[in-house]
């Protein structure tokens, strides 16, 4: 059964009740302006109270496709959409976390600067127990995300209405300097869209964030 708790120090409180030292995945999907990135920054900062480098984030979008890759899939205008993502790469990475015999394991992460995902750009010791895995479509219903459920011990998901994901989203791209109307068919012809989708497309979580309070 779904059920509430109240932000960052509630969520890190139920995730901590439930951790027994084992290596632990914590999933956290939202659609995109929700705020996960964010408060996934958070949350691991508040898991490692205490005990330092106990938690590590993995975010999702290390696992883009390279710009090249999506010009030949004739994809690259919709990039961020849910087939534009490797989603073996990760549910690999996830299963040998789960693993616990490798010493480390080399993540990627999503360079933003240059727009690519730089592989090996992390490594994530067999000492940090606690993964919190963050992105848009980690609770999809649909093939081939489906498959990563097995590896969450606790899944998570943020909610904002559309109206206000619209909002931020306007302002996240004029903040990079875009202009209104290259802003609004960013938002209004992929944003959106994969919001959308992940909002109507997703499982029912562990637990839920209410993503507009502060």
């Amino acid at each position: 059964m779904t059920r509430e708790v109240d932000q960052v120090d509630g969520l890190a409180d139920a995730i901590l009740q439930r951790f027994n030292g084992e290596r632990f995945i914590v999933c956290l999907a939202g659609a995109p302006g929700s705020g996960k990135s964010t408060f996934a920054e958070k949350l691991v900062e508040k898991l490692n109270v205490g005990h330092a480098e106990q938690a590590t984030l993995l975010p999702m979008d290390g696992y883009h496709y390279d710009d090249i890759v999506l010009d030949d899939m004739g994809r690259k205008a919709r990039k961020g959409a849910s087939d534009t993502f490797d989603v073996g790469g990760l549910d690999s990475i996830l299963h040998r976390l789960r693993g616990g015999r490798e010493d480390r394991i080399a993540a990627p992460i999503f360079d933003r600067s240059i727009e690519i995902a730089r592989a090996g750009a992390r490594l994530i010791p067999l000492s940090t127990r606690l993964i919190v895995v963050e992105g848009n479509y980690l609770l999809l219903d649909d093939e081939p995300w489906i498959r990563l459920r097995q590896h969450f011990d606790v899944s998570v998901f943020i909610d904002v209405p559309e109206d206000i994901l619209r909002e931020r989203l306007m302002r996240r791209w004029l903040e990079l300097n875009f202009s209104q109307e290259a802003a609004r068919k960013k938002v209004e012809e992929n944003d959106l869209l994969n919001a959308r989708m992940v909002i109507s497309n997703s499982s029912n979580p562990d637990i839920r964030i209410d993503g507009t309070r502060p």
